[in-house]
């Protein structure tokens, strides 16, 4: 059963984030959604012998992917010199999993009889600040990252629904030991850094421009966050 890492504390009280770290994420429905999925599952490994592995990915992305908020509007906006947001300060880390080094992982887990029971982290061990996310982004479009820091709790107030997967997952660093996998699965090696998965990233939309959507509406709703937190940071200043 694919999981969460979101399941984990959120707030984490203490890093790496192992297997043995409560799940309890009273922030966002769909990490609490995934804990009751796990819940279930062992339920049904201790009543009737149900068989099942569970395991908790943090933020895999393929080069159809962009990690960030408000997709592909985010670099059309970067391309045309315009600010984008960054929720906090920028500088929590994040973790982030090409989807092939995460293949690596689950597909060595597959009719493993000592996996039956277990629950196993597959992330990468590349950690990022949210600020380098974006300018690793910017760097393979060839523009500039001009961030406007906005707090997590701000953007919920426009739109809760990305602010649940902030103040719920994104807004907290997170980093991850994968001792236990790697036991298991000794091949698993977390190979591909962000650097080059954004330029894969980058040159798939930039193939074909039916897949440069814009939207609109996400477009005017950070100008209307920008301006209105600009504002407001400048009357507190």
């Amino acid at each position: 059963f694919i999981s969460s890492a979101s399941a984990y504390q959120t707030p984490p009280e203490s890093w790496p984030i192992t297997e043995e770290t409560p799940l309890i994420n009273p922030h966002w429905e769909y990490s609490r959604n995934k804990i009751a999925c796990e819940e279930l599952l062992h339920e049904a490994g201790r009543e009737f012998g149900f068989p099942s592995t569970v395991v908790r990915p943090s933020h895999t992305y393929d080069k159809t992917l962009l990690p960030v908020e408000w997709g592909y509007t985010v670099i059309d906006r970067m391309k045309k010199g315009k600010k984008i947001i960054v929720h906090g300060d920028g500088s929590s880390l994040w973790t982030l999993t090409h989807h092939k080094d995460f293949a690596v992982a689950l597909v060595g887990l597959l009719g493993r009889r000592e996996a039956i029971g277990e629950s196993y982290n597959i992330t990468s061990d590349f950690w990022y600040s949210w600020d380098r996310i974006v300018r690793i982004l910017a760097d393979a479009a060839g523009v500039k990252a001009d961030i406007v820091h906005v707090p997590s709790e701000v953007i919920d107030r426009y739109d809760a629904e990305i602010g649940a997967s902030l103040l719920g997952d994104k807004t907290h660093s997170m980093i991850f030991d994968n001792r236990k996998i790697k036991a298991l699965v000794p091949e698993f090696e977390a190979k591909i850094p962000f650097t080059e998965g954004a330029r894969e990233i980058i040159d798939w939309y930039e193939q074909d421009v039916s897949r440069q959507i814009v939207d609109s509406e996400a477009n005017s709703l950070m100008d209307r966050i920008i301006v209105e937190w600009e504002a407001s940071a400048g009357r507190l200043g």
